[in-house]
């Protein structure tokens, strides 16, 4: 991982470790390495959520792109997908999102997407971070070859049009969608005005605070509250950048990217769409989610966790689903990197084909109870990977797992970002997940105090 740059680009508080400085400073390094590796002039198109600090970031990112001679089609508040999508369509040579996405509104970040929808390979992401590293001042142009700035407000419908494109027959239903305060409240209505559903929408007030406070994928209390309390037959919550959708069913029950996925899946395979009879998952996916694809008779792949291990591991597998229990997932037929609004389409597409409750589609995967402990750990990656490592752990772990006799799993791994180790526990009984957790997380703490 570089100085800067981590597994979704760079992240901070705003005016803490992310500042005007920095994203001008970017913009600049993003043109000169683009400009070098395409040969010619870039251009760039820029979305971002809400945020009080987007507006702040955005004018210090164009303007340094700009001054070191990339052009700049500015989207506005868009979702990060949008952004994927708006980039191969309108032929620019990157895209650029501002967003924390389900983090609080004080946090923000920048990550960049190729020309062809993914996210930078490491060798440009380590020439723009060595360029941003670098002392002194950068190049700049002058005359003619300063960049220009174009709306592309107008774009947003292209977007929108394209995901309504991907499904049909949606009718009839009452829903009820939560914006998050974030992307989607700029895009929801005009989705979903393409068909003929009663849509009822919550948080989607932003006013650059409120994004993700209380509402969203990452806070279900009030899209539940409603979909019981007003007899709606799905509800469905995105995050502060729409990249991420869970689903409610009709009795208030959630459905996780997980259930989604299987329901999603085993549609696909009837219909002759789902590649190589498979699709990818991730190591903290449930474990009810294999029980599933084993009876269904599903391939199902698991990358580390993270939406770019899934991506990757899709193509190397010629898949066209993958994603993670956040919600985040990827149909790569219809767009390059997870967006919540596809996912949601497809879903409410699936309900309205079989003639089916969200709920009977949900029940037919099982989900064991799961625990999820953090343990504070070392800083350093190389010590958090020996602590796992450690032979008295790694036979701590295989007995609790041979305790659970086959009908649960055990999974210990470090943070990526945090001093911490995270255990994850699922078993038949929350109560036992709970009793098996502690245990592993006890043997943790105790060989660090070793």
């Amino acid at each position: 991982m570089g100085k800067l740059f981590g597994t979704d680009g760079i992240r901070g508080v705003v005016n803490e470790t992310l500042d005007a400085k920095l994203a001008f400073r970017m913009g600049q390094s993003a043109a000169l390495c683009l400009a070098e590796s395409k040969g010619k002039k870039p251009t760039v198109v820029i979305g971002m959520d809400t945020r009080i600090s987007s507006d702040m970031l955005e004018h210090a990112l164009v303007a340094g792109l700009c001054t070191s001679g990339a052009d700049v089609i500015k989207l506005g508040v868009i979702p990060t997908p949008a952004v994927a999508y708006l980039t191969v369509r309108l032929q620019a040579d990157a895209g650029v999102v501002i967003s924390a996405s389900h983090n609080p509104f004080e946090h923000n970040g920048i990550k960049m997407f190729s020309d062809e929808g993914f996210k930078l390979n490491d060798a440009l992401e380590a020439a723009i971070e060595e360029k941003i590293l670098q002392p002194g001042d950068l190049p700049v142009k002058t005359h003619g070859e300063i960049g220009v700035v174009r709306d592309g407000a107008e774009y947003t419908k292209l977007y929108t049009d394209h995901l309504a494109s991907t499904v049909e027959g949606i009718s009839g239903l009452r829903i009820a969608v939560d914006c998050s305060n974030g992307a989607a409240s700029r895009t929801a209505r005009e989705l979903f005005g393409h068909f003929p559903v009663e849509v009822t929408y919550l948080s989607d007030t932003p006013n650059g605070v409120n994004i993700n406070n209380g509402c969203g994928s990452t806070h279900l209390e009030q899209l539940i509250e409603t979909v019981r309390a007003g007899g709606y037959d799905v509800g469905i919550a995105f995050d502060g950048d729409a990249d991420r959708c869970l689903a409610v069913d009709e009795t208030g029950a959630v459905v996780d990217g997980d259930r989604i996925m299987a329901i999603c899946a085993t549609e696909m395979r009837k219909r002759g769409q789902l590649r190589n009879n498979g699709f990818v998952a991730t190591v903290m996916s449930n474990l009810g989610l294999h029980r599933f694809a084993e009876q269904e008779d599903l391939k199902l792949l698991c990358s580390s966790v993270g939406d770019r291990n899934v991506l990757e591991l899709m193509q190397k597998e010629d898949l066209c689903l993958g994603g993670e229990q956040s919600g985040h997932v990827i149909f790569l037929d219809h767009v390059s990197t997870g967006d919540g609004q596809l996912t949601a389409l497809q879903l409410l597409a699936i309900v309205c084909s079989t003639g089916e409750k969200l709920s009977t589609l949900a029940s037919r995967v099982r989900q064991y109870p799961q625990v999820l402990l953090n343990v504070k750990g070392p800083h350093a990656n190389a010590d958090k990977d020996a602590l796992i490592k450690n032979p008295e752990l790694q036979k701590a772990v295989k007995e609790a797992e041979n305790a659970l006799k086959g009908d649960g799993r055990i999974l210990v791994r470090p943070s990526g970002t945090e001093a911490l180790i995270r255990v994850m526990v699922e078993a038949s009984t929350e109560e036992l997940a709970e009793q098996t957790a502690n245990s592993v997380a006890k043997k943790v703490e105790s060989l660090q105090n070793s």
